[in-house]
């Protein structure tokens, strides 16, 4: 029988990533990024006027982070003592929004907090990617874990056996989220999110089918 598998998220997952962008664009490029609205489409205001970037100037300066300044972004607090453990019982697969571009970069920016596992840059809705992930590994049971609620949705439609986790780990922009309703779980803490990720792993049964929302 083939091993369990388990499809992370990076940012807000694995690695903090919304306070060093901000403390990036504050210092770098006279931008605020308020955390409180939780959104990028209106979180990001010029300094000098308080009015919002149009959305052409956002994706410029996550790139430019992405391109230059990943070695600001630092662990989420037991994310990597958690996927230590998880790997000892599963496969483990990095799924992160930042492109094709950008992931060489990500496997250096993990390889540097000793964590090694195969990371795919991806773009959009992760269903399509997961769904590829799942006929490739034919794992004998498979946990998605992301920050992002659109997410959930997309794997639930494209891959629906397979346990779907909501985590976000940062505590900034954890409380504005609502918990997903495509997610099996919502789980912020990554001692409780282990703990419940070794336990699907151990049943190995498939995820049940998502209730109509």
């Amino acid at each position: 029988m083939n091993r369990p598998l388990v499809i992370t998220d990076c940012d807000e997952v694995l690695m903090h990533m919304v306070v060093p962008f901000a403390e990036w664009v504050d210092a770098e490029h006279g931008v605020i990024f308020r955390i409180e609205d939780a959104s990028f489409a209106s979180a990001l205001k010029r300094k000098e006027c308080g009015t919002p970037l149009e959305a052409a100037e956002v994706w410029p300066l996550l790139d430019g982070f992405f391109r230059k300044e990943m070695t600001r972004q630092y662990p989420i607090p037991g994310a990597l003592a958690a996927m230590a453990a998880i790997a000892a019982e599963a496969d483990i697969v990095v799924l992160t929004n930042v492109g094709p571009e950008h992931q060489q970069a990500r496997i250096e920016q993990l390889a540097l907090h000793d964590f090694h596992a195969p990371v795919i840059g991806s773009r959009g809705g992760k269903g399509e990617p997961v769904r590829r992930l799942i006929e490739e590994y034919k794992p004998s049971v498979a946990v998605f874990i992301d920050d992002l609620a659109g997410h959930h949705q997309s794997v639930a439609h494209e891959a629906p056996d397979v346990w779907r986790l909501h985590l976000v780990g940062e505590p900034a922009i954890a409380d504005k989220i609502a918990p997903s309703p495509f997610a099996h779980a919502r789980i912020d803490d990554w001692t409780a999110a282990r703990d419940w990720i070794l336990a699907r792993l151990a049943e190995n049964i498939p995820a049940p089918a998502p209730e109509p929302v």
